[in-house]
């Protein structure tokens, strides 16, 4: 197998671009892809300080040595959330390649935002999925961070498998709000919300994970032990099997939406008012925003177990 571009040995073929590429101009092919969608999106420049999150998985990680790579201003923030070995081995790798790589890195704990570990938050609140309350503690906690460092722009290594089948789970359950809003430069609807944006949305795990092994970047394989029932793996198992024999069709699918799709649900959305929560101050549509309405139905689920137990 010969690269499509130099005819040196290949060390890797993508049937959705009827190519394969030498190690050489893989990185090539990589890069224009990266830099295309921050220019295309006008996501931020080389001057912009670039808070990214890393959760230890190999799109954040893959995300992190690029940019480093490139000559970005990028600053890493994990949460730790508590999950056993799981936790305990995401945060090794990313503080370690911190550290191996000079650069600079903040460690969250959610307790210290929640006051219990992700799994003991779950277990309290078994009507919330553990993805969903997950998802919503820790938008919270890094917009925030994001706003209280000055950060003007938060990055996430979500790649085209990504967005490909939240595209599908919003479409299929007609969620028209987040149709309208879907899409990999999120402008910031609030002084104190930062912008987010994801640079990977045109790569797919596959050409990621190429990268990673080609660079030999370090990173947790394992899925996370909560997400084992989310929605969004059925999602992603029947895209990859519509992209086995159609090669492309998650490409067509979720760039055909941002380019002819969602300007449609766009007209008919009318901006929330935001307003700034109560308890702490950060921007939400309510008196209280959800994430401290959450912290509160956690410490009154402690009370009550508490109580249960010293009674028995």
């Amino acid at each position: 197998m010969k690269c499509s571009r130099c005819g040196r040995p290949a060390f890797a073929k993508f049937r959705r671009h009827n190519a394969a590429f030498c190690e050489e101009c893989f990185d090539l092919f990589f890069e224009r892809q990266v830099e295309g969608a921050i220019r295309r999106k006008r996501m931020f420049t080389r001057d912009e300080r670039v808070l990214l999150g890393v959760s230890g998985g190999k799109d954040s990680m893959a995300l992190w040595h690029y940019l480093h790579r490139a000559g970005y201003r990028v600053f890493g923030v994990h949460v730790f959330l508590g999950i056993g070995e799981y936790s305990e081995k995401s945060r090794e790798v990313v503080t370690d390649f911190a550290r191996s790589h000079n650069l600079p890195l903040t460690v969250l704990n959610i307790q210290d935002f929640i006051g219990c570990s992700l799994p003991e938050a779950t277990r309290r609140l078994r009507e919330r999925a553990s993805c969903s309350l997950c998802g919503s503690i820790k938008r919270h906690i890094l917009n925030r961070f994001a706003f209280e460092e000055g950060f003007s722009v938060y990055a996430t290594g979500h790649n085209l498998d990504d967005e490909a089948a939240t595209l599908l789970g919003n479409v299929l359950h007609w969620h028209i709000d987040y149709l309208a809003h879907q899409d990999p430069h999120l402008p910031s609807p609030h002084p104190k919300m930062t912008r987010k944006v994801k640079p990977f949305y045109t790569l797919t795990e596959e050409e990621i994970l190429r990268y990673v092994e080609l660079h030999r970047i370090p990173f947790v394989p394992e899925q996370c032990p909560l997400s084992q029932r989310a929605k969004s793996l059925d999602y992603k198992e029947a895209l990859a099997l519509l992209e086995e024999r159609s090669p492309g069709t998650k490409h067509m699918f979720f760039l055909g939406f941002l380019e002819k799709g969602k300007a449609y649900f766009a007209r008919s959305l009318t901006p929330p008012e935001l307003r700034e929560c109560q308890r702490c101050g950060m921007p939400t549509t309510q008196e209280v925003c959800s994430f401290c309405r959450t912290v509160e139905r956690l410490k009154a689920k402690e009370v009550k177990n508490h109580a249960h137990s010293r009674r028995e």
